[in-house]
């Protein structure tokens, strides 16, 4: 081998390191920024799936009062801008009006509730119009009591639940939510002696954190021991104006902390 053959030969090594050493110079790069890819697909929501159950998928209610509703409530979100929805079923619709006006409707909230809908009926709305306005600054949620009034278990209750949080959470980013804990009930002996209520509020307070806050108010529905009296609720699942009376203040705190944070 020649001088001119060695020195060739010798200077191949150097260059091989150098391509290495480049190359682990851009591997140790992408291992800085590859944290970044598993953030941004992470769950916008803390809670996970409470059970193995397959959910309903999303339906449109055949009820015309409910069609009706859905319609309203479409045209309200598309004509003028509100601060807060209110997404529900009865509860919600059947709000007391005097007690709406004064503590709700000064806050600028529309109320979206439509009697009788379950989790996947909610669901539905919500991909078919009941959105399509102006993003308003927060949602309050209270749905789920139907599901469990047709025989459906706690967890899939909550996973209905946890269903319409999602798509809230990736419909709107920004809002703030008010997830509210179910009422309680006694029309049902099943659901009562079996507390599916509580159930599904302990399962869904872990979605509490983050943009979601959970808050359990329907204690302030009981009397003292523990009974919703007639005068509170005369068929023992809806509201009168007395008992909307009675968690109206506790409501009015907790929208206006969410609107305060947003």
């Amino acid at each position: 081998m020649t001088a001119h053959q060695i020195v060739r030969f010798a200077r191949v090594p150097t260059r091989t390191g150098a391509l290495r050493s480049a190359l682990i110079g851009l591997l140790a790069i992408l291992a800085v920024a590859a944290p970044s890819a598993p953030a941004q697909a992470q769950s916008p929501l803390r809670c996970g799936a409470f059970g193995q159950e397959t959910l309903p998928q999303p339906a449109p209610r055949d009820n015309i009062h409910a069609r009706e509703r859905f319609e309203r409530i479409k045209a309200a979100v598309k004509t003028q801008p509100y601060k807060v929805l209110f997404l529900g079923d009865s509860l919600t619709e059947r709000f007391d009006e005097q007690v709406w006006q004064t503590h709700m409707a000064s806050r600028g909230v529309l109320n979206a509730g439509v009697s009788g809908d379950r989790t996947e009926h909610l669901l539905w709305r919500l991909t078919h119009g009941n959105l399509d306005g102006p993003a308003p600054r927060a949602v309050v949620l209270l749905i789920g009591t139907n599901d469990l009034g047709v025989g459906r278990s706690p967890d899939l209750a909550a996973d209905g639940i946890r269903a319409d949080l999602l798509h809230l959470r990736r419909r709107l980013p920004d809002a703030r939510i008010l997830l509210l804990g179910l009422w309680p009930r006694a029309d049902i002996p099943r659901v009562q002696e079996r507390r599916e209520s509580e159930a599904v509020n302990r399962l869904i307070t872990s979605c509490d954190g983050g943009a979601v806050t959970y808050a359990d108010i329907g204690a302030l529905l009981l009397e003292p021991d523990g009974r919703l009296s007639p005068q509170i609720s005369p068929d023992r699942l809806h509201f009168s104006g007395q008992g909307y009376a009675r968690i109206a203040p506790r409501l009015d705190a907790l929208i206006d902390q969410l609107l305060a944070e947003r």
